[in-house]
């Protein structure tokens, strides 16, 4: 099994997570890991983190993007490696977290991504399995998700996403932490690259399900995940970027040339909901000057 490790400014976490994975695994798992650069400013000590921790290590000379990311990583597994499990580098996985994962994954041919318990850093669990989101559950929760988390539209979205009590398939699973055989993620021809970040697992979950696969949550396996460390420093961009994928997602749901005033006010909606929320994250203009005084 690979472990594809995507970093891109993250040599401050990558050790912790290169120290739990051997943690999270025994040797019945035989697991190679590969870190993947895009482009990162601080690639030497990557490299160094990912060397030191036993890992492979891939320097892309451009940013690929999450989904590029896993792909370029990808291509270089061979033949007859499982599966596939993808994590962003600031995760901490739980002992026995992954041979969980696989016990399962044996356990269930029909399946074909599996998700564990993605927990935040104060214990609470994220919704990292939810269903794949119909036109008018993406137009409310888009619209109203970042004013009035507990509109009906997101409630609905979200609403199975924090059970706990057991395995339970899933329209998506959370990128963030997801396993996938390594033939199936080939067949689809993996992440959809024209998404930059956001929704490629949105994305691929769909594709899985339409392969006669499903997703399957399965919190019987646990990771902890330290927050979002690489786009901290780029946030109001990387809102813009979720924005443009949300669209580009649930556009192509409806492509046809009837459904263009859809489309045009799902744009807009997006549009109006990104104003606000940068709006409301600028500080002060007396604020801003003191700070650059």
């Amino acid at each position: 099994m690979t472990t594809i490790v995507v970093a891109y400014n993250s040599s401050s976490v990558l050790p912790g997570l290169l120290a739990s994975l051997k943690a999270a695994s025994t040797d019945d798992v035989d697991l190679d890991v590969l870190v993947v650069d895009n482009d990162s400013r601080d690639r030497d000590a990557s490299r160094r983190a990912a060397e030191t921790g036993g890992a492979r290590f891939l320097a892309l000379d451009r940013n690929l993007g999450y989904g590029g990311g896993v792909n370029a990583g990808a291509r270089t597994v061979t033949d007859g490696d499982g599966y596939l499990l993808v994590c962003n580098a600031d995760l901490r996985f739980e002992p026995g977290s992954i041979d969980y994962l696989v016990r399962f994954a044996e356990a269930h041919p029909e399946v074909g991504a599996f998700g564990p318990a993605i927990l935040n850093e104060d214990g609470t669990v994220y919704p990292s399995a939810r269903r794949s989101p119909t036109l008018r559950e993406g137009i409310g929760h888009a619209l109203l998700g970042g004013i009035a988390p507990r509109n009906p539209w997101s409630r609905r979205y979200r609403e199975e996403s924090v059970r706990t009590d057991g395995p339970r398939s899933a329209g998506w699973l959370s990128g963030a932490c997801l396993l996938v055989r390594t033939d199936l993620f080939r067949r689809l021809g993996g992440f959809d690259e024209s998404y930059f970040m956001y929704f490629e697992d949105v994305d691929l979950g769909d594709r899985v399900r339409a392969s006669g696969h499903s997703n399957m949550y399965v919190p019987g396996a646990r990771v902890t995940h330290l927050g979002a460390h690489s786009t901290s420093d780029a946030s109001t961009r990387m809102l813009a970027v979720h924005h443009d994928s949300a669209y580009r997602y649930l556009s192509r749901r409806y492509p046809a040339w009837w459904q263009a005033p859809v489309r045009w006010l799902l744009r807009a909606g997006l549009w109006v909901r990104l104003r606000w929320i940068t709006r409301r994250a600028r500080p002060p203009a007396t604020a801003a000057r003191t700070a650059h005084s």
